[in-house]
């Protein structure tokens, strides 16, 4: 289940380390100082099994063009899949806060992004455990 919240295997070994955790909390504590722990290469690992997120089936074909074309020049630039965490965004903004994010941070160096994607890693992670935990 970890590995499915956050694809670097040191980040998940580190957090197994540590448990049992008493409160979801604590889980999410120690999968957030994991995460600040990352070396260059477990990000890398991390960023590699990401994938970049279709917009709804529902949504009409100029979206999927429009989100295809977004993911594509991110990739180009920075080698991996756009990651951003949407929780707490409602579904019918979910697309328009992707491509404003893409646009927005194809500006950055890549060193910035690296530090951007990896927070948003950590984010991701956290709303994973939390679903992960809920639906066990």
């Amino acid at each position: 289940m970890l590995l499915s919240c956050c694809h670097s295997r040191r980040w998940a070994e580190r957090v197994t380390a540590h448990r049992p955790y008493p409160t979801l909390d604590a889980l999410l504590a120690a999968a957030d100082e994991a995460g600040y722990d990352l070396s260059r290469a477990d990000l890398d690992e991390a960023l590699a099994a990401e994938s970049s997120a279709a917009p709804h089936p529902d949504a009409p074909p100029a979206a999927h063009t429009a989100l295809r074309a977004a993911h594509a020049a991110y990739e180009s630039r920075f080698g991996h899949a756009f990651v951003i965490s949407l929780d707490g965004v409602r579904p019918g903004e979910r697309l328009d806060q992707v491509l404003a994010g893409i646009r927005s941070r194809l500006g950055n160096e890549p060193e910035e992004e690296r530090v951007i994607a990896a927070d948003e890693l950590r984010r991701l992670a956290r709303a994973r455990l939390t679903f992960g935990i809920a639906a066990s």
